[in-house]
């Protein structure tokens, strides 16, 4: 059962505990010792608190014994990345000039506790210390912008980073050390793990799934909350659980989500797809492997048709945000005022730049209306990139070409996901084969809350193209 237990999707394991099969506690020390034997190695926990996580199973046992009604995510051990508050957890960005202990719960930590999760630990981000289970590491020496002593590993390769600030989530669940991990998304911090980590990544409507962080008065205006799952049953499952309104944040969606589980699997027959190399402009920032990273996307995507879809190549051409080159040469003020708060001081933004963002973002916005009008969802590939190995990540921040500035992030990566930050649009990716080894993902993109559609085409994907390669961490 150990090994088939590892790879167990958090729906199958759920169901297990609820029938009495297996216990909650056997759950969780399964994976404290899958994380104790691969995180030295991978790096994907920052925080890990086994006694928390075995009390909170001990718990659920005994819900489960009493007949009590037991949540979607009944003694599932989930961790959540390392900005999201878990009450007495320690969390540590010494480059932003923030540590200590959280007295409070982020919104989707209450909402993973109320569902009946076992909260393990948090997960390292890129460009921040990580640590060893238990034990907060002092900040190593940054190299450039980062430090590879503490960053996360990609596990099918440890010479390959996992991408982007949800890497730790995307390692640990790629790796089968987690059923389920929670990121966060702005440019693509959760797509883009997901994607070169070979796992599912959700990027939902903005404001789908609330959040309000009591330490930083800054508004969420480009970035959200969402899963890495290795099903996109367990996707599904757990944006659920995490969405709807809260009148903690007074800029989330007020209506009620639709239930994302109830049609995941009534297939694609009839629906009408898009398909994109780059959207008109991401070809600038190809690289020796990308055309061959979107050519098996592309096959993946036109496959569909066999399913019963219609899938058509649109040549719509929409604009660069130009995220990666700072707001002096494009970058919408909008986005710039959003994540300084974390960066550096608030700047001074000129009123021009500003309308010309708003006229960027309407631009596109009106763009991609005009294709949903026609089609039901666009695909295209994740990244035209396979996961960068520790060099190649470095010098995409450093090199003239793509410098990265204050707040700014290396266009090179976000080309294919950043748009729909700006837009807040949903976005979810799903693993579609390898290149040269290292996975790849299918990003499927649709209007303002369609995630009950993208789910189900993710899932007629996983159906069509089942995935059985695991990564080897011996």
């Amino acid at each position: 059962m150990t090994e088939e237990l590892t790879w167990l999707d958090a729906w199958s394991i759920r169901e297990l505990i609820v029938r009495g099969e297996i216990s909650a506690t056997t759950v969780v020390d399964h994976f404290l010792g899958r994380i104790e034997e691969f995180n030295p190695t991978l790096r994907a926990f920052a925080h890990l608190d086994p006694t928390s996580a075995r009390k909170q199973a001990r718990l659920a046992d005994e819900a489960q014994r009493q007949g009590d009604t037991l949540g979607p995510l009944h003694g599932i051990p989930i961790a959540v990345k390392e900005n999201l508050s878990v009450a007495g957890v320690a969390f540590s960005f010494p480059r932003r000039g923030m540590s200590g202990v959280s007295a409070y719960d982020a919104i989707a930590v209450e909402r993973l506790r109320a569902a009946g999760a076992v909260i393990v630990g948090t997960n390292t981000m890129m460009g921040t210390s990580a640590a060893r289970p238990s034990e907060a590491q002092p900040e190593a020496p940054m190299v450039g912008m980062f430090n590879w002593a503490a960053e996360a590993r990609n596990p099918w390769d440890t010479a390959r980073v996992p991408g982007w600030s949800s890497a730790g989530g995307a390692a640990a669940t790629a790796a089968g050390l987690l059923p389920v991990t929670i990121g966060s998304d702005g440019g693509g911090s959760t797509r883009l793990p997901a994607a070169f980590s070979g796992v599912v990544g959700v990027h939902p409507t903005q404001g789908l799934i609330p959040h309000v962080d009591y330490t930083r008065a800054a508004l969420r205006l480009t970035a959200t909350n969402g899963p890495l799952t290795r099903s996109v049953r367990d996707a599904a499952l757990v944006t659920q659980v995490l969405a709807g309104p809260d009148g903690r944040d007074y800029i989330c969606i007020q209506q009620q989500p639709a239930d994302y589980l109830a049609a995941l699997e009534d297939g694609i027959d009839g629906m009408r797809l898009a398909w994109t190399d780059d959207y008109g402009f991401a070809a600038e920032h190809a690289t020796e492997e990308s055309p061959r990273v979107i050519a098996l996307a592309r096959e993946v995507a036109f496959g569909l048709h066999r399913a019963g879809a219609v899938v058509e190549e649109t040549s719509m051409v929409w604009e660069s945000a130009r995220r990666g080159g700072g707001p002096g040469v494009g970058e919408p003020a909008v986005y710039e005022i959003d994540v300084s708060a974390n960066t550096h001081p608030l700047p001074a933004t000129d009123p021009e730049l500003y309308r010309a963002a708003l006229e960027w973002r309407a631009r596109n916005w009106e763009g991609f209306q005009s294709l949903f009008a026609d089609y039901d969802l666009l695909l295209s590939v994740t990244s035209q990139h396979i996961a960068p190995t520790w060099e190649e990540w470095q010098d995409s921040w450093t090199t003239a070409k793509h410098a990265a500035v204050p707040g700014g992030y290396a266009e090179i990566y976000t080309a294919h996901t950043v748009l729909f930050n700006l837009l807040g649009f949903p976005a979810v990716t799903v693993p579609c084969g390898f290149v040269d080894g290292m996975p790849v993902g299918l990003q499927i993109v649709g209007p303002p809350s369609s995630e009950d559609r993208i789910f189900r085409l993710a899932s007629a994907v996983q159906q069509a193209y089942p995935r059985s390669e695991r990564p080897s961490l011996s």
